[in-house]
């Protein structure tokens, strides 16, 4: 019998310079990620790290991509993400990003603007 397991990062905070404005390149603001993998349940039914998906491990992996890269879109953002961690393990069966940005340059008052993102691997 084989199944899945989800892990889920929920608000990875990031300190960045993505978006459109010359001010958001210039003086940044934080950004926060969600990250939800399947992967096959393998690992988990032998109960053997060497095969598990390493999540202290992943976070880097999202780290760098949200910190050293920039971007305009936050939907590219989450794109990249989402690449990089499909990447980071070949047990990863389907993955979801979302990139919320709380200071948005819109005349309103809302909490944040939120990109999400799903893709299966297989």
């Amino acid at each position: 019998m084989s199944g899945r397991y989800t892990i889920t990062m929920k608000n990875c905070a990031f300190y960045a310079y993505h978006g459109v404005l010359p001010e958001e390149e210039r003086m940044g603001q934080r950004f926060f990620v969600d990250v939800i993998v399947d992967v096959d349940d393998a690992a988990a039914l032998a109960d053997d790290f060497t095969n598990a998906v390493d999540y202290g491990g992943l976070y880097p992996v999202v780290g760098a991509v949200v910190t050293e890269r920039r971007f305009q879109l936050i939907e590219a953002l989450a794109a990249a993400i989402a690449e990089a961690v499909t990447a980071y393990h070949q047990a990863i069966t389907r993955v979801e990003v979302a990139v919320r940005k709380p200071s948005v340059p819109i005349p309103g008052i809302l909490d944040h603007v939120e990109a999400r993102l799903v893709r299966d691997v297989r």
